[in-house]
């Protein structure tokens, strides 16, 4: 997802974009774990997702 999306979005938006990612993230995480992950650079695209989010958020804050 790109920074200029998630800039249009309300904090709203972002919290609950930022929610479904960690819930990914997790997924990702536990088909890791048991070997079931065919695409390891999934789990890198959701952390920097989750980054982008997150930095956005910090920013609408201040």
């Amino acid at each position: 997802m790109k920074s200029a999306e998630l800039r249009q979005k309300s904090e709203g938006e972002l919290k609950s974009e930022l929610t479904a990612l960690l819930k990914a993230q997790f997924s990702l995480r536990m088909q890791h774990a048991t070997g079931q992950l065919a695409k390891t650079s999934e789990i890198n695209r959701v952390r920097k997702d989750i980054a982008r989010v997150r930095t956005i958020l910090a920013q609408k804050a201040a």
